[in-house]
């Protein structure tokens, strides 16, 4: 044999060999891993195709595709994962809550005014013109009885009416006493003093006009000695055994509260204590200032603790929403574009998770994607971890953009460097210039 076919001997020899030895490796590595992925902690089940979705357990997912198991030292490997020493977390005082899958009652919780009642406001006009001769009330706030004396008026038209009603009186001419009678009582006459008339048979100069029911001064718009005419609003009197709450509603909830439903009010006033209520009314249109939607609480105060003008909270118990994954309102993290949330994955380890979020409802908050059912949410100290979780990230994006071949940055070789440096050019072939 030649000397080339020696050579071509020994290459197929070494190949022969090098294959054999490389399934004999290949073999025990399998071995290896099938034994080390034994050993292996399974943090939970992911669908192929959407990863979002976790189960505690081995499944089909929506799509009738195997969960897939994600192991604990592949979660470690993700970008985003953080691992914190337990005693660094207990000094951290990081908290965690499940992910809640059911109906999220639609709580509203606003604040309020309390006001009067306007179904029990009586507006005291005159039928006639005259003058306020004698004012009983003084001032807005103060209380009135039924039956009191509000005010005396003297009018010149009332005068007359007397007059005719006493002359009518006089003839025994029911026709006529029966119109006079109609008269003083279409002039604000009240019946005591049309009784009085009969009695006495005497004209006042001065008609008494007197509460109807109980209650305070809301208004006053005259003083003793005015001029008033039936336009004149003498003063406004409300019950305060009954008051309205009004309460503003922020347009996206607005389609939530209807009349009929449950409503509770809290005040600074008492703390502690609870008036529960219904929804009287729903107003039809928004502030245009404000953007909120006014809704009219109505309560029983028969022990008058609720005042006109009083701040309330009012928390309205609305219809429940559906059946979706909620969370605690503190669990999420609020940014411009995105919203995340901070996965306690176990054993130390934390991760931030995008998530979409839905309606909230007192404290809790729909998450319609990136959450699932169980899943373990930081509810305190996920800042701090949140901040540790997007720096990790962005280095391990760093670290991959490094792996980009170099290839094309190579240094420039001594011929390059030579070609772009500057010629040196040697003085010594150039004499100087003999001196003069």
């Amino acid at each position: 044999m030649n000397r080339n076919t020696y050579t071509v001997l020994a290459v197929i020899t070494a190949i022969v060999v090098g294959a054999f030895i490389g399934r004999s490796m290949s073999g025990t590595t399998n071995t290896g891993d099938s034994a080390s992925s034994g050993d292996r902690k399974v943090l939970y089940w992911v669908a192929p195709m959407d990863p979002s979705y976790r189960r505690d357990e081995p499944g089909k997912s929506p799509m009738g595709m195997d969960m897939v198991a994600v192991y604990a030292d592949e979660v470690d490997g993700q970008p985003g994962v953080v691992a914190i020493d337990s005693t660094i977390v207990n000094n951290l005082g990081v908290r965690t809550a499940k992910a809640q899958r059911g109906p999220l009652s639609r709580l509203i919780d606003t604040v309020g005014y309390v006001g009067y009642d306007e179904d029990t406001v009586q507006h005291v006009h005159t039928r006639v013109d005259g003058w306020i001769e004698k004012l009983a009330t003084k001032a807005s706030g103060d209380p009135v009885t039924k039956g009191q004396l509000l005010f005396e008026l003297y009018s010149p038209t009332l005068v007359n009416a007397q007059e005719e009603y006493l002359t009518a009186l006089r003839s025994n001419n029911k026709l006529l006493l029966g119109a006079s009678k109609d008269r003083l009582r279409a002039l604000g006459v009240n019946a005591s003093d049309i009784a009085r008339l009969d009695k006495e048979r005497t004209v006042h100069q001065r008609v008494r006009v007197i509460a109807e029911a109980d209650g305070v001064i809301a208004y006053l718009g005259v003083r003793e000695g005015i001029f008033v005419t039936p336009a004149t609003e003498i003063m406004s009197i409300a019950e305060l055994k009954k008051i309205w709450v009004i309460a503003e509603v922020f347009e996206r909830q607005s389609a939530w509260v209807k009349a009929g439903q449950s409503a509770t009010v809290e005040l600074d006033y008492q703390p502690g204590k609870t008036w529960r209520g219904v929804v009287d009314y729903v107003y039809p249109e928004l502030d245009p200032k404000t953007r909120t939607l006014k809704v009219r609480l109505r309560f029983d105060n028969a022990s008058t603790v609720l005042r006109p003008n009083m701040f309330a909270r009012v928390a309205i118990e609305g219809d429940a929403f559906g059946d979706v994954v909620h969370v605690p309102r503190e669990a999420v993290i609020r940014g411009g574009t995105l919203n995340r949330v901070v996965v306690a994955l176990g054993d130390g380890r934390f991760k931030s998770q995008p998530v979409s979020i839905g309606i909230e409802s007192g404290n809790r908050i729909e998450i319609r994607k990136g959450l699932s059912s169980g899943d373990e949410v930081v509810v305190s100290g996920q800042f701090l971890i949140d901040s540790e979780s997007n720096i990790g990230a962005a280095l391990a994006r760093m670290n991959a953009g490094d792996a980009v071949d170099h290839s094309q940055h190579e240094m420039p070789t001594e011929d390059a460097k030579a070609e772009d440096a500057e010629p040196v050019i040697d003085h010594s072939q150039h004499d100087m210039e003999p001196k003069q």
